[in-house]
């Protein structure tokens, strides 16, 4: 089973959790990406059609942060779709490095979406989200231990975890709490409900 750790930073989530603009906008995240095998989750929405969307990374900096991959979903029922899954994009926006990615969307329907992001090359196993990827079941191995597959032997590069994420011309973006992080949640709030009850008996 794959460890999950809280990674991103306390003001980069609170900013991303409370985003709700009336129109869309320009969003920026930024943490840590701890293991091989470990996917972020953002989700984001677009009230009307979106035109000019951009969604990209910037943190891989000539090889002092790892290679990224990024998968593009829609939501469907209770499940997501994938729409596009992309490992190197550096010419959406300046400032990328060569292994960066991202997505140049004209036109985007409005809707619910989720991006996810995690090191190359951990693709989608299938068309739907809850299909999982491909390194799901291998042990997580800290990106200070592992040699992504365009890591540079002898540079020994591409083991720093920072990533930062962009979002231009859309509604909110949240991110999605990896499982460890919600069943903290849910736990903390099942006690501080027990207590209370027990205050109030």
């Amino acid at each position: 089973m794959t460890p999950y750790k809280t990674t991103l930073a306390a003001a980069s989530l609170a900013a991303a959790l409370l985003a709700a603009p009336a129109q869309a906008g320009d969003f920026s995240l930024a943490g840590d990406l701890q293991f091989h095998n470990q996917v972020l989750q953002f989700d984001f929405s677009l009230a009307q059609p979106g035109v000019d969307v951009k969604i990209w990374t910037d943190a891989w900096s000539s090889g002092l942060n790892f290679d990224p991959t990024a998968a593009l979903w829609v939501a469907e029922g209770s499940d997501f779709s994938l729409l596009a899954e992309v490992d190197d994009d550096d010419t959406v926006a300046p400032g990328q490095g060569f292994y960066d990615t991202g997505f140049v969307l004209p036109t985007l329907a409005a809707g619910a979406y989720r991006l996810t992001l995690g090191a190359a090359v951990n693709a989608a196993r299938g068309t739907w989200l809850s299909q999982g990827f491909l390194y799901d079941d291998e042990t997580a191995i800290a990106l200070a231990d592992w040699n992504q597959p365009s890591f540079d032997p002898n540079a020994n590069d591409q083991k720093g975890t920072r990533w930062q994420l962009h979002f231009s011309g859309v509604d909110r973006v949240s991110a999605v709490p990896e499982p460890a992080s919600a069943l903290l949640l849910s736990l903390g709030g099942l006690a501080l409900l027990a207590a209370a009850r027990r205050r109030g008996a």
